[in-house]
């Protein structure tokens, strides 16, 4: 574009007569010293953009909406949604060789979203509550630590799978209408009292039932039964 306006004013000072006042050359002079237009418009601090890319340092390469240029951008810490390709974005600098990505405007696959933090997240309320509603949640981490006061589950069913289970309290209470326990080897051990009550009582072992104490007191209401091939008594 520059050099074809210089060469229609070059053509243009050619075809003038060689009688030409003072005032149309200076006219003339004037017209060839005044600037040429931009050629891309003004820069005004931000810009909406596609991402076409994400690069091997974390940034976004981001191509303007007229399809002109094309941006490197590092992604605001402001920027939790993690911005994916075909993502409509906004992106701000103080200059086109400086912007950053500092929102996304419109998902290309709204089914999917992700928050990413490079460092530690906390989501924290002064005096409201946190709320988590969805059809299905999945948690997964290397470790976890959870403090709560009070805690009030409940749900239909709860499975837990695990290679050590170890559990440390004061007090524990638990009612239920049936109880299944099935190991392959127990070890029960009460300091100070244990009590048992129930309807019925089955006990069975396959080898050796064997019953110790210092004090030993079998009573029955109606009949106490002893059945064996051999009673030793004393």
């Amino acid at each position: 574009m520059t050099h074809r306006i210089l060469r229609e004013a070059a053509q243009m000072q050619h075809l003038m007569p060689d009688t030409a006042s003072p005032a149309e050359e200076g006219d003339m002079q004037a017209l060839l010293r005044k600037p040429l237009p931009a050629a891309t418009a003004a820069w005004t601090g931000s810009a909406l953009g596609t991402v076409q890319q994400q690069r091997t340092d974390g940034s976004f390469l981001v191509e303007s909406q007229d399809g002109c240029e094309r941006w490197p951008c590092p992604r605001a810490a402001s920027c939790l949604l993690q911005p994916a390709p075909g993502d409509v974005v906004l992106v701000a600098g103080p200059h086109r060789d400086c912007l950053y990505l500092i929102a996304v405007v419109t998902q290309a696959d709204a089914s999917r979203s992700c928050i990413v933090a490079e460092g530690d997240l906390t989501i924290s309320s002064r005096r409201g509550r946190i709320s988590m509603q969805a059809p299905s949640l999945s948690l997964k981490a290397e470790k976890a630590q959870i403090d709560i006061a009070d805690m009030d589950y409940r749900g239909a069913e709860v499975r837990v799978t695990t290679l050590v289970a170890r559990f440390v309290g004061r007090t524990l209470e638990t009612v239920l209408d049936r109880l299944s326990v099935l190991t392959r080897s127990s070890f029960r051990l009460t300091e100070e009292v244990e009590q048992v009550r129930a309807g019925q009582i089955d006990m069975q072992a396959s080898e050796t039932l064997r019953m110790h104490a210092k004090n030993t007191l079998v009573t029955s209401k109606a009949l106490v039964k002893v059945d064996a091939e051999q009673i030793h008594m004393g």
